[in-house]
């Protein structure tokens, strides 16, 4: 454990501070949709599926303060639908669209994946 944490700090990824994950395959459908039915995690996770690239906390322009910006960023995390990491002092987030995508075939893509109506 200790070799993969050092080699973790020289690739810049820090898996001494990676948070706990749980397996999606523990978690209800309606955990899933509680934590989508507020529009700025909705907003972080829409982020996240069209990037489809990992972003950093901080590059997610939220209408929020840090602290509840990292409170939404738990609840996404607690649900299954977001994995956290670091590397260097950036949190990272990875959207987990295979696995929630397995769990809940194309829920993602009808609360996100299509353009709100206004």
């Amino acid at each position: 454990m200790a070799a993969a944490a050092a080699a973790g700090r020289r690739s810049g990824t820090r898996t001494d501070r990676v948070p706990e994950h749980p397996d999606i395959r523990t978690i209800g459908l309606q955990q899933v949709l509680e934590a989508l039915v507020d529009p700025v995690r909705r907003k972080i996770v829409g982020e996240l599926y069209h990037a489809r690239q990992d972003l950093a906390c901080g590059t997610i322009d939220l209408p929020v303060g840090k602290s509840t910006a990292t409170h939404h960023f738990h609840v996404l995390r607690d649900a299954g639908l977001i994995r956290q990491y670091y590397v260097g002092t950036s949190r990272m987030n990875a959207l987990r669209r295979e696995e929630v995508d397995e769990a809940f075939p194309g829920l993602l893509h009808a609360l996100v994946g299509v353009p709100e109506r206004p």
